[in-house]
């Protein structure tokens, strides 16, 4: 899978990619992230990428002529529909969630257009396939969104983790729960033990257990994703 970033500010990514799971998927060659800066492409000898917007306001408005000359550079024509994906990262697009990572690491190549400023021109809305947000809330740019998008997907990527990893966690495809709780050594921290049904080797009983906690957990926590299976 390949991962284009388009982003004003490239060096904001040195070092996320370069450890642990993602690191280990690019080393393999499962994984290919490269960055494109959009001032390569601003207008005249200062790169100018933004510019104030029509009709008045505050800040600066990403320039639609800059951003769809970044992303040409970048689009893979010879790709169908639904092998390549071009998104906005934006505070008014659809909520991303598990849901749409399957998705995206399922496509051979996946363009993420970083907004920042004020915006960027409604225009480059006619060339992109989806605008994404993380969260009901504003950020300074789309590039720690980008970060949560990029490892949220590569995980899922064929081949990244060991086959059935990803099988029964938090909003999986099997189980739309959260996981269930988790428990490793010392047995005894404080008077807070391990539950005994873990140590007792009898895996049918274990298996019941960690339904029976992650339902409780769900209904605890997000009972929302409840209501969700029932429709």
């Amino acid at each position: 899978m390949k991962v284009s970033i388009l982003t004003l500010f490239p060096k904001m990514f040195e070092g996320p990619f370069d450890l642990s799971i993602i690191q280990r998927a690019k080393e393999k060659k499962l994984i290919e992230i490269n960055f494109v800066d959009i001032r390569d492409f601003g207008i005249g000898k200062h790169k100018t990428v933004d510019d104030k917007p029509y009709g008045g306001g505050i800040g600066m408005i990403l320039k639609v002529d800059v951003l769809k000359n970044a992303l040409d550079s970048v689009t893979e024509k010879k790709l169908k529909k639904n092998e390549q994906k071009i998104i906005l990262l934006s505070a008014t697009g659809e909520i991303y969630n598990q849901t749409k990572a399957r998705d995206f690491s399922k496509l051979k190549h996946l363009i993420i257009i970083c907004g920042h400023y004020e915006g960027v021109d409604e225009r480059i809305k006619d060339f992109i396939d989806e605008e994404i947000s993380i969260g009901d809330f504003v950020l300074t740019g789309g590039e720690i969104p980008a970060m949560l998008i990029i490892d949220s997907v590569g995980r899922l990527v064929k081949g990244v983790l060991k086959k059935g990893a990803t099988e029964n966690e938090s909003f999986s495809e099997a189980n739309m729960h959260l996981e269930h709780a988790q428990f490793t050594r010392p047995y005894d921290f404080k008077g807070l033990k391990v539950p005994a049904i873990l140590l007792s080797g009898n895996h049918e009983d274990i298996d019941a257990w960690k339904k029976k906690t992650s339902l409780e957990k769900t209904k605890n926590l997000r009972i929302d994703l409840l209501k969700k299976g029932t429709h």
